[in-house]
């Protein structure tokens, strides 16, 4: 039996790269999940790929994070099919590089309005029931970017350093409460995203998905609250 039987998980952005790795991780540790991305097929795929291994359940369920209602209908959907959402991943995100001179508005707010504005639409989706039963457990998912800025990151930095503030504003906050909140922040991860970063050594999705296993293992009394994996 994993250690994660019975639970529930939502997973954002889980149609690929570190989103399906935690997906896959999770499901493995016996927890059902939910996996919520904007592309139907990928998800599609991803649940019947981790419904065939026979551990924890999968459902699809498609989501824009960057719309308000869908992300309050995806965590409905979750607590219809499977009860409690016990662990909500808020993993999705873009990542578009460019310096602020290059003036990509329209690439600035895709950035914002998912990293930024869709996790906060997730914690506002999943926490009040959290809080109802004094237990529960939130991953953001930022970056060493939010650590880190280089000339080409700017702006995605800047959601990312959002990102770790929210994490750590909501962990003092729902200290005592029952709602653990974990911020993980990973290195250049081989991910689609990744694709044009050139770096000499990247992490692998999996090695994400290991963190959060870990995180959200832990005692009711122990919350992690920041994790940092980098390539060694």
């Amino acid at each position: 039996m994993g250690k994660l039987q019975g639970k529930t998980a939502v997973i954002t952005g889980a149609s690929s790269g570190i989103g399906a790795a935690i997906a896959k991780e999770l499901a493995g540790e016996g927890a059902n999940v939910v996996l919520a991305a904007r592309r139907t097929d990928k998800l599609n795929e991803m649940e019947q790929e981790i419904n065939r291994q026979g551990s924890g359940k999968a459902l699809a369920v498609r989501t824009d994070m960057a719309n308000r209602d869908e992300v309050e209908g995806l965590v409905r959907t979750a607590s219809e099919a499977f009860g409690n959402v016990d662990i909500f991943i808020n993993n999705a995100g873009q990542m578009l590089s460019a310096t602020v001179q290059e003036g990509k508005v329209e690439e600035w707010e895709q950035m914002i309005d998912v990293n930024v504005k869709g996790v906060l639409y997730g914690i506002n989706a999943v926490l009040p029931s959290m809080l109802e039963r004094s237990s529960g457990h939130i991953v953001n998912i930022a970056s060493v970017s939010g650590l880190e800025v280089t000339k080409m990151s700017t702006v995605y930095s800047a959601t990312k350093f959002a990102v770790r503030a929210i994490s750590t504003g909501l962990e003092k906050e729902l200290a005592r409460t029952g709602v653990r909140v974990t911020n993980i922040s990973p290195g250049m991860v081989d991910t689609r995203l990744s694709k044009s970063v050139s770096e000499r050594k990247k992490l692998e999705a999996r090695d994400i998905a290991k963190a959060v296993v870990y995180a959200v293992t832990q005692p009711d009394y122990v919350n992690v609250n920041e994790i940092t994996v980098r390539p060694v």
